[in-house]
């Protein structure tokens, strides 16, 4: 251990306050390399989509540009006939779409294209802009939620949650799912509570990813206190944005109204034993197996707690059916507004 220095820091962390700079100027220097990357393709995409809007050429002479770019650059990469067309596309796609337009250069052209390739909707195209951004997805991680289906789910399942946590927590309505996809544990389908609480230890970083970004690990089974009794919760998590605890109760079941008398327990133990003076109100999640919406509904309505009952589902969704469904939602709105 080094000595401490006048300025009270050891030379050991003054050497990390050096590293983390460092560190910060690299991280601005590969986002300034890839905001310039990103509006050369804008750039390029513009000026082949005014010359084929224009006739003045034709897709061979695309094929062409190609073709002398790689024959005159031979270092050059990216600008095959494919990725051309690739750039007009992605300016055609976004040039009369003013708000997402500022997101597009902070995300890599991977994640554009795969956004841009798997959108069916200006909305969806949107949503996801802002997602991966907001929870720095990889590339991988954002296949994944494409074929999780999540913005068809945001949609046509919205969040229920009790008045109460609307109340304490509005922003937890952008925060918390309806439903969370855990196919990464492999579960059978016939599994005990246990099995899912392990898997979920097991693989904790993948499901924080699932959570959300500012959701950070507390501890498993975490031991209250109330009275001479000892009560074990489940999972414990603290989320940033929120600034609060975030308590979850595993059930491997059906959801039943009485698992919320327990939750709204180890809420009430939280917020009088384990919470910081600074710190908002614990939440309450019930992750189940299964649900039905109308008994949610009903037993949210007179709930005093800040909670939300949320589904885990072992396996990716049918994505077909899902846009078959936002589709119907989608025309409904729009009958309903024509009515209007």
């Amino acid at each position: 251990m080094s000595a401490p220095t006048p300025t009270g820091k050891s030379t050991e962390e003054q050497f990390g306050e050096v590293l983390a700079l460092i560190q910060g100027a690299r991280q601005c220097a590969v986002q300034a390399v890839n905001t310039q990357l990103i509006e050369l393709y804008w750039q390029v995409g513009a000026y082949i989509s005014r010359k084929l809007e224009q006739a003045e050429w034709g897709d061979a002479v695309v094929s062409e540009l190609a073709g002398y770019l790689a024959r005159t650059q031979p270092g050059l990469k990216g600008f095959t006939r494919r990725n051309l067309f690739r750039m007009r596309q992605f300016y055609e796609t976004y040039r009369s779409e003013e708000k997402v337009s500022a997101l597009l250069t902070q995300l890599p052209w991977t994640h554009n294209l795969a956004i841009l390739s798997q959108s069916k909707r200006p909305e969806e195209r949107e949503f996801y802009l802002r997602m991966a951004i907001q929870e720095k997805w990889s590339s991988r991680e954002l296949e994944r939620q494409f074929k999780a289906a999540l913005f068809e789910r945001s949609v046509t399942r919205p969040t229920k949650v009790s008045a109460a946590l609307r109340q304490t927590h509005p922003a937890a309505l952008e925060v918390f799912r309806d439903a969370y996809m855990v196919e990464f544990l492999h579960l059978p389908d016939s599994h005990a509570e246990a099995d899912l609480h392990l898997g979920l230890l097991t693989r904790l970083r993948d499901f924080l990813i699932e959570l959300g970004r500012d959701f950070c690990f507390v501890g498993s089974e975490y031991p209250l206190q109330v009275g001479g009794r000892d009560f074990a919760l489940d999972l414990l998590f603290f989320h940033r944005g929120l600034n609060c605890l975030v308590a979850i109760e595993l059930k491997v079941g059906r959801f039943e109204p009485e698992y919320l008398g327990k939750l709204d327990f180890y809420l009430e133990a939280l917020d009088r034993d384990s919470r910081k003076p600074h710190e908002n109100p614990a939440i309450g999640v019930l992750l189940c197996a299964s649900k039905d919406d109308e008994v949610v509904e009903y037993a949210l309505n007179r709930s005093l707690s800040p909670a939300l009952i949320a589904e885990y589902q072992t396996q990716l969704p049918d994505k077909a059916l899902l846009q078959a469904k936002l589709h119907e939602f989608y025309a409904l709105n729009t009958a309903g507004g024509d009515e209007q």
